[in-house]
């Protein structure tokens, strides 16, 4: 389309047309007239680019851009510092606002699924992107796992974390993994000689003394796991309290930080693929498990066994553990066996199951090969946005019902 065309203006962002006179938000999609005169010069300015004179100019500083999640990547982490900040201080008032525009896109009908998908990422980047979420009225310890491999246990881990982290919590991720991928996802260095959770739980030492910060992410510390903690299974059988070791760790982590007045909002702790001594030490340290279900049938089958050994914990262990959240990945509309298992864990734990699913995403997947999260490696991919809708979600499950303690 010829920019310099009189009557029809290519709308900036994604290139949607628009009609002359009608503002449109950063992603190119049209407004109605009525609303565009209610936006406020911050909203209105959202693209970065200006196709036309009659753009509004963008204000120096931070950009307001909707379109950005965290504002943060390891080649810009000067930027990453101030933009935390300025993430965690934001309010939500500006949530009805958000909601008319996120309302004002077009729909798409079935035949059109990449108009689809273009348009409901959309309407996420622009409800969900830069704002904060309320914080917990305690430290949540929530334990992430699944006996099943490759289900998204560490994926969602530390997309999770970190997309808590950009909306202004405090998060810390244990990496209880011998295979230290979540280490590797947040750019710590887990090689044989770094302080780790081996440590923590052979050796009782401190967390404080092996956590370390994530470069992209203010707010969010993750305590290590190196190949030594593959032996700690076996030296973990002759220990005293060897159950509970994680839990009385944690607990003190939390409740010094807690004195010096920072006070911790998350923990989450990423299990091994097993149901070993490991995991056990994380169930007894969390009073809510976290399980990522791939959306095909072998993950229904290890679900009931995982819930059999999450009731025996409870029994005998930890009676506060419970199942608080369900998060379905790995989901691919185009099949109906994605749908029907969607189906079959929604009319078993729909109170626990999000709304948020998470999709196939290539960017997902080429996140930890640059020591980043998904988060920060490409905050508007689609897989990003999912994960933000769910940590968005699992943050305002747990708020407070009548004190906004942000």
């Amino acid at each position: 389309m010829d920019d310099t065309h009189t009557e029809s203006v290519v709308a900036r962002g994604l290139g949607f047309p628009r009609a002359d006179g009608v503002t449109s938000p950063g992603l190119g999609w049209p407004m109605l007239e009525s609303m565009s005169a209610t936006l406020t010069p911050s909203v209105a300015a959202v693209s970065r680019e200006t196709l036309d004179d009659e753009a509004p100019p963008i204000v120096d500083g931070p950009s307001p851009d909707l379109g950005t999640v965290g504002h943060v990547s390891r080649e810009t982490n000067g930027a990453a510092s101030s933009a935390g900040p300025t993430t965690s201080n934001r309010t939500t008032d500006d949530s009805e606002e958000r909601a008319a525009i996120a309302a004002s896109i077009p729909g798409a009908d079935a035949h059109t699924p990449l108009a689809q998908a273009v348009a409901e990422d959309a309407r996420k980047r622009i409800t969900l992107s830069g704002r904060s979420v309320p914080r917990p009225a305690r430290t949540r310890v929530l334990t992430v796992a699944n006996q099943k491999g490759g289900v998204g246990k560490t994926t969602t881990t530390v997309n999770v974390a970190g997309a808590l982290a950009q909306a202004g919590s405090t998060v810390l991720v244990v990496d209880l993994d011998p295979q230290g991928n979540a280490s590797t996802a947040l750019g710590i260095d887990h090689h044989s000689e770094v302080p780790s959770v081996y440590d923590v739980l052979v050796d009782g030492v401190e967390i404080e003394d092996v956590v370390q910060p994530c470069p992209d992410i203010p707010n969010l510390v993750c305590a290590p796991a190196t190949i030594d903690l593959a032996g700690a299974e076996i030296e973990l059988v002759s220990l005293v309290a060897r159950e509970t070791r994680l839990q009385k760790a944690i607990a003190g982590y939390v409740e010094r930080r807690t004195a010096a007045g920072e006070r911790l909002d998350y923990v989450l702790v990423d299990c091994p693929p097993s149901l070993g001594l490991l995991t056990v030490n994380a169930f007894v340290a969390a009073s809510e498990v976290f399980i990522p279900i791939q959306c095909e049938y072998y993950a229904l089958e290890g679900l009931s066994q995982l819930l059999k050994n999450i009731e025996l914990i409870r029994s005998h262990l930890n009676p506060a553990l419970h199942v608080s959240t369900i998060l379905l990945t790995m989901h691919d509309a185009r099949t109906r066996l994605s749908a029907q298992v969607a189906d079959e864990v929604r009319s078993h734990f729909g109170r626990e199951t999000l709304r948020a699913t998470v999709p196939r995403s290539v960017r997902i997947s080429e996140a930890p090969s640059h020591g980043q999260t998904v988060m920060t490696y490409d905050p508007n991919s689609s897989g990003a946005l999912c994960y933000l809708e769910a940590a968005v979600e699992l943050a305002e499950r747990g708020a407070p019902e009548t004190e906004d303690n942000r």
